[in-house]
């Protein structure tokens, strides 16, 4: 593929976040791609699941009819409708247009999550912040979503990004087909790799979907790409992955590598209103993961997670002690 083939090269994202410091080294840009193969009943991000752009309402912005019904009159479909003083979306009638009501309101508060972006387009973004990069050792990051479910997308970003000499990183659930992941690895300076669970059935029940091709990708990475930084992550929800035998079993499976690193992140309800914007209930209600019991399951993945350098020692039976 020619590089301007990567430059024109398009794909869905819903957000190009400036300026964080907590998704790879440095300060870094992150690009959100639009669609999952999971749908994790904890999703902070429940804009990134559906690969379609989709409409939502911020009621709180909204001025009411009794101030202004530019969104009504900018429907072409006829899918806005009142409610009191306030607009009723009908998502069945409402056609993947190009928004005119998100351009109409003047309050921002229609939204479309999901736009059609270039390659060239979205670095031309990235670029803006480059003096930042080089002096803090930051640059790209892919998230989402999923960003290897739209892997013509996802690989052409990479390989442009390298061209241009971004440092690149990825955040993945790599539920995606090994030979995907195998094209991007070479391409990224390092990669976030979320490992849920080790419990099939319970992964299917609060993903979608088993586990069984993450781990297995998870295998292959790590052996095929053994300089390639990878930091595996384990968000801790209540009900699913909890318990001590939850993490330590997760810490186990990715020890031993020496390119490998590990952390637990604590649960968190960031995201609930924005179900309420796409007009869906948060699968997780009003659970709660109390800190003290981050802390205890926290310190399990510290004891259990080792490296080659840190390779626990082998307690040797009584008669070898003797002998």
């Amino acid at each position: 593929m020619t590089t301007q083939q990567d430059k024109d090269t398009s794909g869905t994202i819903f957000n190009i976040q400036k300026y964080s410091v907590h998704d790879g080294p440095g300060i870094r840009t992150i690009v959100f791609f639009k669609g999952c193969p999971l749908s994790c009943l904890w999703c902070s991000n429940p804009e990134s699941q559906a690969f379609q752009a989709e409409l939502a309402f911020n009621d709180g912005r909204c001025l009411g009819f009794s101030q202004c019904v530019r969104c009504l009159k900018a429907c072409p479909s006829q899918a806005i409708a009142r409610m009191d003083d306030k607009p009723v979306f009908n998502r069945e009638t409402c056609k993947d247009c190009a928004r005119p009501c998100v351009e109409a309101c003047p309050a921002s508060g229609v939204i479309a999550y999901g736009q059609r972006k270039s390659v060239d387009e979205v670095l031309r973004v990235v670029e803006q912040d480059a003096m930042f990069y080089t002096r803090s050792g930051g640059g790209l990051t892919l998230s989402g979503g999923e960003p290897l479910a739209q892997p013509e997308f996802a690989l052409a970003l990479l390989r442009e990004a390298r061209r241009r000499r971004l440092n690149t990183s990825m955040e993945t659930c790599a539920q995606v087909p090994w030979e995907v992941l195998r094209q991007a690895a070479p391409l990224l300076d390092s990669v976030m790799f979320d490992i849920k669970s080790l419990d099939n059935e319970l992964h299917k029940t609060f993903t979608g979907a088993p586990n069984t091709r993450i781990l297995d990708n998870f295998q292959r990475l790590v052996a095929e790409f053994p300089d390639l930084p990878v930091h595996v992550r384990t968000p801790v929800i209540p009900g699913f992955n909890d318990m001590e035998t939850d993490i330590r079993n997760i810490a186990e499976f990715v020890s031993g590598h020496a390119n490998v690193s590990y952390e637990v992140l604590p649960y968190h309800r960031l995201g609930t209103q924005k179900y309420t914007f796409l007009n869906r209930e948060a699968p997780m209600g009003d659970k709660t993961l109390p800190q003290e019991r981050f802390a205890e399951l926290e310190q399990v993945a510290r004891e259990a997670f080792w490296t080659p350098s840190q390779k626990p020692e082998v307690e040797q039976p009584a008669s070898a002690q003797n002998s």
